[in-house]
């Protein structure tokens, strides 16, 4: 085995540790990261998804009631309260999931 000079030797330390440095932190991180933006674009999407389904929802409730701004603003408030209970259920099964220790 023929000995190295201490020079060679700490070049050959540096690039194993920047080597390793980038297997460990750089790699992972752009994979998270990739794994945030399709987080991020499904989340956009269901929220997209949510607001056009309460939208007509909304429209709906309004077309079945009688006409009449006191009518329309019942149906305002009917879908509201729909929603808001919608989105208690949500919370309360999410909660839960949690407290079963498993995923919702």
């Amino acid at each position: 085995m023929a000995t190295k000079e201490l020079p060679e030797l700490i070049r050959e330390f540096v690039d194993m540790a920047r080597a390793y440095l980038r297997q460990e932190t750089v790699e992972p991180a752009k994979a998270l990261g990739r794994f945030i933006s399709y987080v991020v674009g499904a989340a956009a999407a269901w929220a997209l998804g949510a607001l056009l389904v309460a939208v007509a929802l909304m429209r709906g409730v309004i077309y079945l009631l009688p006409d009449g701004p006191y009518w329309e603003a019942l149906g305002y408030l009917l879908t509201a309260l729909l929603l808001t209970g919608a989105i208690a259920a949500i919370v309360y099964a999410g909660q839960r999931g949690d407290e079963e220790g498993g995923q919702a």
